[in-house]
């Protein structure tokens, strides 16, 4: 017990030397961590835990598995998904050295790092501002499986079981522009993506 508040201490003394030294900077590197596919979520609390275990926290400080929030549109239906922007990676910010890297390296579910040869890369800062940001984003992103030139059923509003042609797709605000013929013309109408079914 004496060992480990000893430990404790010392590593609380480090991170206030460092934190003195680099005024807020962040302390350690990222690295992109390799896992088997669909086994990022366990990976991180598997790594959680050993670091938790193993008394690896002065020098394992973040595990992340970059997602995006998406919204998929099913049977009519909005479903909020976090989608995965790097499946079968990790990010892992660390100070490497052979402890942490074994700690790291011989997690279930881990199958090694990125880098040249043997020897892991830390990722580049504007890499990682690019990652953090874009986890980040306010609005969802609308995931919809219409393509231009797709005949749709409108399925709520005043256009209500008619057909059309999508002619054009505005993924950012969530909008699909169908060519509905109308006493044998064809009428752009905007419409939301709950509003229109592909047909089958």
């Amino acid at each position: 017990m004496t060992a480990r508040t000893l430990r404790a201490r010392l590593a609380r003394r480090r991170e206030e030397e460092a934190m003195a030294e680099g005024a807020g900077e962040q302390r350690g590197q990222w690295y992109v961590v390799h896992t088997y596919s669909g086994y990022e979520n366990k990976v991180r609390q598997n790594l959680l835990h050993r670091i938790e275990t193993m008394d690896m926290a002065d020098k394992i400080f973040e595990v992340v598995v970059p997602t995006q929030e998406e919204v998929e549109i099913r049977s009519g239906q909005r479903h909020s998904v976090q989608r995965k922007v790097f499946p079968g990676y990790v990010l892992v910010r660390m100070i490497m050295d052979d402890d942490s890297w074994y700690v790291v390296r011989n997690t279930p579910g881990v199958t090694g790092f990125v880098g040249m040869g043997n020897k892991p890369t830390p990722l580049g800062e504007d890499e990682v501002q690019a990652i953090m940001r874009g986890m980040e984003a306010e609005a969802p992103r609308v995931k919809v499986s219409l393509a231009v030139g797709d005949v749709v059923r409108i399925i709520d509003g005043p256009f209500s079981d008619f057909r059309g042609t999508v002619d054009e797709i505005d993924q950012e605000k969530g909008k699909v522009r169908v060519l509905v013929s109308f006493f044998g013309r064809e009428t752009p109408v905007t419409l939301d993506f709950l509003q229109v079914e592909r047909e089958a």
